[in-house]
């Protein structure tokens, strides 16, 4: 993180400034700043690192606060620099939006009313929209902030619906803010303002102890001295008062001019607000209680900052006119009582809450009638536009002239080397220590959006030194639900079990037997067979993951379908394993082409790269490169999302080629996404003397021929096409390197072409189908591979609204997207139905260009639909679920699909993956029917997709179905049968066995299948289970009896001894069972124990076959009550007393 705090104290020598800082100290003082756009941010931190005062600072825009705030952290990085976000939805309108924003917009308000001495004073940033909003009065939020401490007196129920009334869900995991869980003696509650979630364990109704713990792997981290609390949410005030003060407000809305059913909609959303119940769009009825602006938080040593005041005053009277039109349309369509409050203050009521405060105005021009500005003088930077030698030669004067010259650069390291050529010493720094001195060069790493000049110290940023400047964003790891995006098996779920075949999960059941008790897995069979299967051998049962969307057809049980079924799967894995080994073999052996290493061209290109490179993209980089460097031919392949960078690779690698005289050949699927690669390849490859041409249906027959002839003579140094590319009269002079994007999609006859291209030169395959990890681990050694994971950094999370169908919030979803220049996709999945919605959509927004597109129109035509949208030509796409997914489009940012809940969970998640490329924040609305009952499963859906906001949590749940999809591209669409066969995880398992088996096969070792030595039964006369009155939640329990069924060192069953205790309080008798015997467990797969079992109240210890009891070894442990024969071991725990555990565990160990 870049820090240039230390270049504040240089404005202090400006003697306006110290002037303007004098004056600011007098109370309500009000002046105004005329100051250089670019140095407003430094201006801004220089005032708050020099007064230590709680500053507020209202811009415009909402893209400007988060600029600001972003440049703001730079010069002054401190966790009190703080961004108060403008709310998500408009005025009047009912959604429901995830509650990140709210959120953030808490810790805000809790930083203000602070009153802690020791803390730093806040900056806040905030905007136009965000700063008119009414909130929660400030009065309500300092009397439910409290703090709690270790030894502190509190009756944790009354605790819990204190909590629960100051807007914490309760939830049995507790991972994101604004949650609460309560399990036996022990409390977690994560506060928004807490940067990890506290677990508070009491001892009847004292707080014993108070500790800190991380929400993912869910373990305690610190003690905690106290932790605040403060609400979660922005609507607390009906929660506070009591039905008597609440019944005045909510009857006097009037719904006389309401329509029926709007009617309807507030006497019953009212009537929960009665009853402290909260509806689902619940931030619609703020405005009856909340009735401050953020003015009311400033303590009375604020300074206000206002940017451009009389632009700010302009928006906010324009935000008013469109809310009070808005408003009146809503009066009109009979949706909105006449006397609802607004839920924002006007310019005159906000101005009359300034008149008393300290305020600063700045404005980038001094044009003002009544007072005379302070006029500071910072200059713009000279543009250089990446012409170097001037501008090395300009710095040189500078610095012969005593000036300080400051650069910030993503391009550190290359300037400082070409400073060096001109004997200017300038090592890259990541931080500036002190304030450099005059006539001194400083060469710091990082990025900043502008320069400027002040007096003699010149600062410069790749915007003038380059021209333009690496994009990044700063990105807020957001806590994730990855619990519940990650749950293997609920009841109702289909499940593999390796020896008995496919089930369903009914639930789990409690069973006595033999005075001992048990928890088991009930699985249903075909023809109503039942098992039951002990929870500790839960690691041979696993979801079943299939390659359709079909459900799977049961098992029978007893029956060898099952065997032959697993025997059917294994011997087609075989097949694969020989021939992908056969590929790679025959590479090893032909000598391919060694590229050189990286040209000075090659580091220029790299170095243009607009964006900051994820550090994915560095390794796969790095990976490719080191292929291109062997003898042997490349053949790897890149696996990432859309947009994570694959292109680049793809691009730095041609040049590579290129560099060595060798031709490139790139093959796509479609004409559409040719064109779009013809682009991206031209614009980055544009310095350089490189021909780049396309063979696809939109060329000439003669343009065709001309670039026949340039491959024939070695003229085109990269041709981009489809399987044009692969026809016999396309000839290569030179190949050297062949770039395959989607090979999934190309037909078999084309394949095996390539397969044959693979022996000869080298192969880069793109795909973006997540090939799944374990898929990935079984091909180790065969395929070459890379993933990137980690998404660009300037993606935002996308914001996802749920909500029943309505007009009015389609054509503002629509118009918000066109104002800023941007496009929409609509889906509709019916083909038969599309043009008559499309049609709709006409009337609805004429304003818009729509065009359809869907996989039944004849493909010539939907190309040319999808290369007009893709060139900008057309606003809305009105199509179904073919949104092509390679295609690239960082100017879609709005997505709307039409009845949401009868998508799968995966398409939503894909689908909202199509929007939010570019660096705007993107929208993804989600409808479903008005006054629709969803049916549970499709709620889940909808919550889950809402809650799952954060990139990459996407892998988490679309895993399931990409999984698949990887798995037909890595294998061919044949597998996909025997996946849905046996299901993914089996085929997994069989899949990497038969990979050992024939890389052994040459080398003449044995592979011991590791199915050979299943794990040891245990069966003790314990009652071992976790009882559900130790932990509620069925799915907690079951997560925590596989990864006991994974335990296989005796250390870990120790550590999950601290994390039972730890989660959920002292351990009851039976988890303690539990614990006892997966040790042994895990002892006795060591010494090669077959079971363990009690047979007429004795214990008997049976080995494997062939195997044999070693009596030497064995003979200091024989006793009273223990019996030794050659294949079984007896004891007698009624003879050996309370001591037996000990004693088995003793000859467990000695065993083994």
């Amino acid at each position: 993180m870049l820090n240039l705090t230390q270049l504040l104290p240089l404005i202090e020598k400006v003697p306006v400034y110290r002037q303007l800082i004098d004056e600011l100290k007098q109370p309500n003082a009000s002046r105004r700043v005329a100051v250089l756009e670019a140095a407003k941010p430094y201006l801004i931190a220089a005032i708050y690192h020099c007064q230590r005062l709680p500053i507020l600072v209202v811009t415009t825009q909402p893209e400007n606060s988060k600029k600001l705030y972003e440049q703001l952290l730079t010069w002054y990085a401190s966790t009190q620099v703080k961004l108060f976000p403008e709310p998500d939805a408009l005025p009047y309108q009912r959604i429901a939006s995830d509650i990140s924003t709210e959120l953030e917009r808490i810790q805000v308000l809790s930083a203000l009313v602070k009153t802690e001495p020791t803390s730093d004073a806040p900056l806040v940033v905030t905007s136009a929209p965000a700063f008119m909003q009414k909130i929660t009065p400030c009065r309500d939020f300092i009397a439910t902030s409290h703090t709690i401490r270790p030894r502190m007196e509190a009756e944790p129920f009354k605790l819990l619906s204190r909590w629960e009334a100051m807007g914490y869900r309760r939830e049995n995991i507790v991972e994101v803010p604004g949650t609460v869980s309560h399990r036996g003696g022990i409390i977690d509650i994560y506060p928004p303002t807490s940067d990890q979630p506290a677990r508070l364990e009491f001892f009847g109704n004292t707080i014993d102890s108070l500790r800190l713990f991380d929400p993912t792997s869910q373990r305690s981290l610190t003690a905690a001295s106290s932790v605040a609390i403060c609400p979660a949410t922005e609507l607390i005030t009906p929660w506070l008062n009591s039905q008597r003060e609440l019944e005045p407000i909510l009857n006097s809305i009037d719904l006389k001019g309401c329509s029926p059913g709007v009617s309807q909609q507030f006497q019953q959303e009212l009537n929960m607000l009665l009853h402290k119940q909260r509806p689902d769009n619940i931030q619609f009825y703020a405005p009856l209680f909340n009735q401050d602006s953020i003015l009311n938080y400033l303590s009375e040593d604020t300074l206000l900052i206002l940017d451009e005041p009389q632009n700010l005053e302009n928006t906010i009277a324009d935000l008013h006119a469109e809310a009070s039109e808005l408003r009146l349309e809503k009066l009109e369509e009979g949706e909105l009582p006449a006397n609802f409050p607004r839920p924002y203050f006007t310019w005159p009521e906000l101005e009359s809450g300034m008149k008393n405060r300290r305020c600063l105005k700045l404005t980038a021009w001094d044009i003002t009638d009544d007072e005379q500005p302070y006029r500071l003088n910072f200059a713009p930077t000279p543009n250089y536009a990446g012409q170097l030698p001037l501008f090395i030669k300009k710095t040189k004067q500078l610095l012969n002239q005593k000036h300080r010259i400051i650069l910030v650069s993503h391009q550190a390291s290359r300037l400082s080397e070409l400073l060096d050529e001109a004997d200017i010493i300038a090592p890259p720094l990541t931080e500036i220590k002190q304030t450099p001195p005059s006539g001194s060069l400083t060469l710091v790493q990082g990025s900043l959006a502008e320069g400027w000049v002040m007096n003699n110290t010149h600062l410069f940023t790749d915007a003038e030194i380059f021209g333009f400047i690496k994009q990044r964003r700063m990105m807020k790891k957001r806590p994730v639900p990855r619990h519940k995006l990650l749950v293997d098996m609920t009841p109702g779920d289909y499940v593999v079990h390796i020896e008995h075949g496919i089930a369903r999960f009914a639930g789990v059941i409690t069973m006595n037997t033999d005075h001992t008790e048990k928890e088991y897995l009930v699985l249903n069979y075909a023809a109503g067979d039942k098992l039951y299967v002990p929870t500790d051998q839960i690691d041979r049962v696993n979801r079943y993951i299939g390659a359709g969307e079909r459900p799977p057809v049961l098992s029978r049980l007893g029956t060898q379908e099952w065997t032959r079924t697993k025997q059917r799967t294994r011997e087609s894995v075989e097949n694969i394993a020989r021939e992908l080994l056969t590929l790679y073999a025959a590479r090893e052996v032909v000598p391919g082409f060694a590229f050189s290493s990286d040209t000075v061209w090659q580091q220029e290109l790299e170095a243009a790269f607009p964006y900051v490179e994820t550090p994915d993209q560095t390794d796969v980089q790095k990976q490719v490169k080191e292929d291109m460097e062997k003898t042997k031919p490349m053949d790897r392949l890149v696996c990432g999302d859309v947009g994570y960078g694959k292109t680049e690779v793809a691009i730095r690698a041609a040049f590579k080629a290129i560099m060595d005289n060798k031709q490139v050949a790139v093959l796509v699927p479609t004409t559409v996404l040719a064109e779009q690669h013809f682009s991206t390849f031209s614009q980055r490859l544009s310095a350089f003397p490189v021909r780049i041409e396309v063979l696809s249906r939109f060329r000439t027959p003669k343009e065709r021929q001309a670039i026949l002839d340039g491959l024939a003579n070695g003229s085109v140094d990269i041709c981009i096409g489809t399987h044009r590319l692969l026809q016999k009269d396309v000839v290569f002079k030179d190949l050297g390197l062949l770039t395959i994007d989607e090979e999934q999609r190309f037909g078999v006859n084309h394949k095996e072409y390539l397969k044959q291209m693979r022996r000869e030169v080298d192969v880069l395959t793109l795909s973006a189908t997540p090939i799944p990890r374990t898929l990935h681990l079984s091909l180790v050694g065969i395929r070459d591979m890379s993933t990137m994971e980690t998404p660009p950094e300037e993606r935002l999370p996308i914001k996802t609204y749920v909500t029943g169908y309505n007009e009015r919030l389609i054509r503002e979803a629509i118009l918000r997207e066109l104002e800023r220049n941007g496009q929409v996709f609509f889906i509709h999945n019916r083909v038969q139905s599309i043009a008559f919605v499309a049609s709709k959509l006409k009337s609805l927004v004429p304003e818009a260009k729509i065009v359809i597109a869907h996989g039944q129109m004849p493909e010539a035509e939907l190309e040319a639909v999808m290369a007009d949208f893709t060139q900008g030509k057309s606003d809305v796409l009105v199509c179904t679920t073919i949104i092509e997914s390679g295609l690239d489009m960082p100017s879609v940012n709005t997505l709307i699909v039409n009845q949401a809940d009868k998508f799968g969970l995966t398409q939503l998640y894909q689908l909202r993956g199509r929007v939010g490329r570019g660096a705007d924040l993107a929208h993804a609305y989600f409808i479903y029917e008005r006054g629709k009952r969803l049916t549970p499963t499709a709620e889940k859906r909808l919550r889950t997709i809402f809650e799952a906001t954060e990139l990459g949590a996407g892998f988490g749940i679309a895993m399931k179905d990409l999984e698949i999809r990887g798995a037909g591209t890595l294998l061919g669409v044949k597998q996909s049968g025997y996946i849905s066969a046996v299901g993914f995880s089996l085929y997994c398992r069989l899949l990497a066995e038969a990979v050992e088996e024939q890389k052994a096969k040459p080398t003449g070792t044995a592979v011991t299948r590791p199915s050979s030595l299943p794990p040891p039964t245990i069966d003790l006369p314990l009652s071992a289970y976790i009882p559900e009155a130790y932990i509620a939640d069925l799915e907690t329990r079951l997560s925590l009896y596989q990864s006991l069924s994974k335990l296989d060192k005796v250390e870990l069953v120790e550590a999950l001894d601290d994390e039972f205790s730890d989660r959920f309080g002292t351990l009851p008798m039976e988890v303690k069972n539990l614990l006892y015997a997966v040790k042994l467990k895990a002892q006795a797969a060591r010494a090669g124990i077959e079971s363990i079992a009690t047979e007429d109240g004795q214990i008997v210890l049976r080995l494997f076959p062939g195997m044999r009891f070693d009596k030497q070894k064995l003979e200091p442990l024989l006793r009273e009550g223990i019996k030794l024969g050659t294949t079984q071991l007896r004891l007698h725990p009624k003879r050996l007393g309370k001591e037996w555990q000990k004693v088995l565990e003793g000859v467990v160990r000695r065993i083994g």
